[in-house]
């Protein structure tokens, strides 16, 4: 339900990156580190308060609804909030949430560990919504890899209105339970991860990861990839389908992507094993011939170079890791 619902937002919308709707790597890139479903709540806390959240295996996000208030990133600059705005923080940094700007040390004495915060309503209320998302970061995709620790996305008109229509879905959702809540939430935070990356790409300055899918050499070579890993590629077969040499493939994709194509192929495939193993029970031949490897012994081989066990033992690893979410 969750890709179902992500692919056809994503078919409905207008690419501007040149990089067509049936193959999307923003997407590829977040499904194969995602674990469990995500988690949100509806915050309204007022008068003076100051809470931490220590640093956590995944992404976490914040949109205030109302009032304004002050995130302070460990080793980061602190950002004020106002009503509208999107915070994401990619890797799971350690933060602490504010009602006003506190130094480092005043904010490690006052802040309440969130689990233990008892926020209350008064006057001049702050209301947020706050998430989680369960990332397994041992092989994130690069483009995810790349993001800021902080992605702050200012509420200002006419700007990413596709995150602020999921924006006010999601409030909407949490404000009173309805009929379909328990599909339509996580479906719609899943659908805000997708946004809240996708709006940082539009304004990115720099960074690889926009350059990489605004080349048409490299984004069609990608494209055809993540299309298909598990055809039988080369790079002569490669460069036909971008249309240009061999070596004017090998040289953009090297340069702006960091590896050579067939290399990151088969870091692909791997990490396309690695998301069916953790993520369905099919057999490891099953997996094999999905992802482009012609027995169970080659992928198993393969894998074990890759990430250090064997993809049974992974699989097992994962399921603990899935089940203490």
């Amino acid at each position: 339900m969750r890709s179902l619902l992500i692919e056809i937002i994503i078919r409905l919308t207008p690419h501007t990156w040149g990089y067509p709707a049936e193959v999307d790597v923003v997407s590829d890139a977040i499904s194969a580190v995602h674990l469990g479903h995500p988690s949100s709540h509806r915050v309204r806390t007022s008068g003076s308060w100051c809470v931490r959240l220590d640093p956590f295996d995944g992404a976490g996000f914040y949109v205030v609804l109302k009032g304004r208030c002050w995130l302070l990133p460990d080793g980061c600059d602190p950002v004020l909030l106002g009503v509208g705005d999107a915070v994401l923080l990619p890797h799971g940094t350690g933060h602490v949430i504010a009602d006003s700007p506190l130094d480092a040390a005043v904010a490690r004495e006052k802040a309440v560990p969130f689990e233990r915060w008892v926020a209350g309503p008064g006057p001049d209320q702050t209301e947020l919504v706050r998430g989680e998302y369960r990332l397994d970061c041992s092989r994130l995709h690069p483009l995810m890899t790349e993001l800021p620790e902080v992605v702050h996305l200012p509420n200002r008109v006419g700007a990413h209105p596709e995150l602020r229509a999921a924006i006010d879905l999601l409030a909407g959702e949490l404000d009173e339970q309805r009929p379909g809540s328990c599909v339509a939430l996580p479906n719609l935070l899943d659908l805000l991860l997708v946004y809240l990356v996708r709006s940082w790409m539009s304004e990115a300055t720099s960074g690889t990861w926009p350059r990489v899918l605004g080349d048409p050499v490299t984004a069609a070579a990608l494209r055809a990839l993540h299309a298909n890993p598990a055809a039988p590629w080369s790079n002569e077969r490669l460069a036909a389908e971008a249309g240009v040499s061999r070596p004017t493939l090998a040289r953009r994709f090297t340069t702006l992507v960091g590896r050579p194509p067939m290399a990151y192929l088969t870091w692909w495939r791997l990490i396309l094993a690695a998301t069916h193993l953790r993520n369905t029970s099919d057999t490891l031949a099953a997996i094999a011939g999905r992802v482009g490897y012609s027995s169970p012994y080659s992928l198993s081989h393969a894998f074990e170079r890759e990430f250090g066990v064997t993809p049974g033992r992974y699989r097992v690893e994962a399921a603990k890791r899935i089940g203490r979410r």
